[in-house]
């Protein structure tokens, strides 16, 4: 019974929907393989599909003005403007903290060039890996009172860091690049210590001094305690407590019985927007790439915790998230451990309600993101291929749940009001 859900339930490898031929024109041989079947999607499903949803268009917007800003030297203009949206709190339409889009287009093009020359994971040895960071620092000490400045060169720092790194286990990591990664992270912990967050009411620099704990080895109490301090800063952004769960984890600095002390600990705080939704927030990245994090979940108190954050926030860019994990991300991983994979079933089947009752519309980068896990630091070549996947997987998905409906020689049409079938 449980391998027969099993396979029911893994939707990304046991379609029967495939690509449209200009999809699949997109995509390698081996991800048509698995779209393999007799009807394409938009033979039975209407439902609009937004190559860059509002919310993706807003961060675009500002990211932008952040790094024209930059490439004009207008830096106390740009520091004017950080520090107002983070005092207001000032967030995109989705919910994304403006300071934080600003700050990324302010670095974007100093971090994309050691990015670049970084690509093969070994750079040429005129690669001008230092050209840009160093004009930065050049940069700070004509501003040296200014947080805001200093913000953006320890980001770019940290950014670089993870350049130099990369994604994998520390073991994996070259000896020079993981010296790279430690000395930059170093840098960007000497320039942001002068500067509390909480001192100074900003959740961005709070944010900043929390990443930093990557690049460190203490397993104390401090991490759980900062983020804490920042979640209740800006309690709105659930990115941080997204990014507190994943650092709970064995293989940062926590412990499974940290991790389930701060999710609950979270929703407790959190009550009040949030509903149970910070526990499932915690927990949102990390039970996606840790099989005994999983395994350990109320699953229950999880699944509430979904359906209290849609309530909180009933708008497309959260509706598409959510489906999107539990139709594509939590997947990931399925078949090690049969406890977890018990759990990620459960997880899986919000996807029905999720779609049915919420879901309008499709924003196919996010879908995308799900496929490969939320991982930041994935390298995306082709932005129109990353979305045709994207796109892929979202009407695959949808259709998975009408199934039924499909095969009796219904088709779907998704409206502002929801979905309604009608005779193929």
């Amino acid at each position: 019974m449980f391998k027969k859900a099993l396979r029911g339930l893994t939707l990304r490898s046991n379609s029967t929907y495939p690509l449209t031929p200009e999809e699949a024109e997109q995509l390698p041989a081996r991800t048509v393989a698995r779209y393999a079947g007799t009807r394409c999607p938009e033979d039975v499903l209407s439902i609009p599909v937004h190559e860059q949803s509002p919310e993706q268009a807003a961060r675009f917007e500002t990211q932008n003005r952040g790094q024209f800003l930059a490439r004009q030297e207008r830096w106390a203009e740009l520091s004017d403007e950080v520090r107002r949206a983070d005092r207001e709190r000032e967030t995109t339409p989705g919910g994304m903290p403006v300071p934080d889009l600003l700050l990324f287009g302010a670095r974007a093009d100093v971090v994309h060039a050691v990015e670049h020359a970084l690509l093969d994971g070994i750079p040429p040895k005129d690669a001008p890996l230092l050209d840009g960071i160093a004009a930065y620092e050049t940069l700070r000490l004509e501003h040296p009172n200014d947080p805001m400045i200093a913000l953006i060169v320890a980001l770019s720092h940290i950014d670089i860091a993870w350049a130099w790194r990369g994604a994998g286990w520390d073991a994996t990591v070259p000896k020079p690049n993981r010296r790279a990664f430690t000395a930059h992270m170093q840098r960007a912990d000497e320039l942001l210590s002068p500067h509390c967050g909480i001192e100074l009411d900003s959740p961005a620099l709070a944010a900043a001094r929390c990443a930093l704990f990557a690049g460190q080895q203490r397993t104390d109490r401090r991490l759980a305690d900062e983020y804490e301090d920042l979640i209740d800063l800006d309690p709105a952004n659930h990115r941080h407590m997204r990014a507190m769960g994943n650092h709970l984890l064995p293989r940062w600095f926590g412990t499974y019985q940290d991790l389930e002390l701060e999710a609950r600990r979270t929703a407790a705080r959190t009550q009040d927007l949030w509903g149970h939704g910070g526990y499932a927030w915690v927990y949102f990245d990390a039970i996606a790439v840790d099989d005994e994090a999983c395994a350990l979940l109320d699953v229950e108190f999880f699944v509430d915790g979904l359906r209290d954050i849609m309530k909180a926030r009933p708008d497309q860019e959260m509706a598409n998230l959510l489906s999107a994990y539990c139709a594509v991300a939590i997947h990931h991983g399925m078949g090690a451990n049969e406890r977890a994979d018990l759990n990620r079933i459960r997880i899986a089947e919000c996807a029905k309600w999720l779609i049915r009752d919420h879901l309008t519309e499709v924003y196919p980068l996010i879908w995308a993101h799900a496929a490969e896990g939320f991982d930041n630091n994935a390298r995306i070549t082709s932005v129109s291929r990353f979305a045709a996947r994207g796109k892929a997987d979202a009407l695959q998905a949808i259709c998975e749940q009408f199934r039924e409906d499909i095969e009796a020689g219904q088709c779907v049409t998704f409206t502002p009001e929801g979905p309604e079938l009608h005779p193929a």
